[in-house]
């Protein structure tokens, strides 16, 4: 898509609502995922709510069947309610308050995580939203660069950031493969997540039920021994 044709970045630069803030390559990465659920019945969760400008954009690109849900920890918030959009007001490494939000709001369809940007607030916000996405949504985590800044508890490699837990999560979608069961099992994240895309400060985690991975050989052999070719488990 040519710069200048992604509707979300159109919207950002004709804005004269609510303050919007966001780094200028992430309006190809959204459209690029959020695409297929605009003018469907969706629901999008975003934690972060600030001055609210992207929930409003989410409202316009999505259209008028979606049902856009902001949280934020600063109660302030609570006045930029409107039509389709609702807000809560929480802190998001709080397990107890994102219990309590997701038995409220149910299964979504689109997870935005642009909130505080600590390591602690994404891993628990991740540890307890992830499963209530459904099948076929998306679950995206934005501002990671935080992961490499000390204030927000990252570091280059330090192990428990998102990033690096993220990196982890590579070795599950591979665990069909494993050959020790032990060390690389099959997880329920194996079972619900076909891929991870990777970009500049983003993760992206697309979710849909993934079958175990099967193959076959169809077609005459030409070269050599037809087994030397095969796969083999043992």
């Amino acid at each position: 898509m040519a710069k200048n044709d992604n509707p979300l970045e159109k919207y950002f630069r004709a804005n004269k609502g609510n303050l919007i803030h966001k780094w200028l390559h992430y309006f190809d990465i959204y459209d690029h995922h959020f695409e297929r659920f605009r003018d469907k019945e969706v629901v999008i969760l975003e934690f972060g709510v600030a001055h609210g400008g992207s929930l409003q954009m989410w409202k316009n690109y999505f259209g008028k069947k979606a049902r856009i849900i902001g949280v934020d920890i600063d109660p302030t918030c609570s006045k930029l309610v409107e039509k389709q959009v609702e807000i809560y007001i929480g802190s998001q490494e709080d397990s107890t308050f994102l219990k309590k939000l997701m038995s409220d709001i149910g299964t979504v369809d689109i997870v935005i995580d642009d909130g505080g940007h600590t390591v602690k607030q994404q891993n628990t916000t991740f540890d307890e939203v992830y499963s209530y996405v459904r099948d076929g949504g998306v679950y995206l985590v934005e501002d990671l660069h935080t992961n490499y800044w000390n204030e927000f508890g990252g570091g280059l490699r330090k192990q428990g950031t998102f990033i690096e837990r993220s990196k982890g999560l590579i070795d599950e979608l591979y665990a069909w493969h494993s050959r020790d069961a032990e060390s690389l099992k099959v997880t329920e994240f194996t079972k619900t997540t076909p891929s991870i895309h990777f970009y500049d400060s983003i993760i992206v985690f697309e979710k849909s039920t993934v079958p175990e991975p099967s193959h076959k050989q169809i077609g005459k052999p030409t070269i050599g021994d037809v087994e030397r070719w095969e796969y083999r488990n043992n």
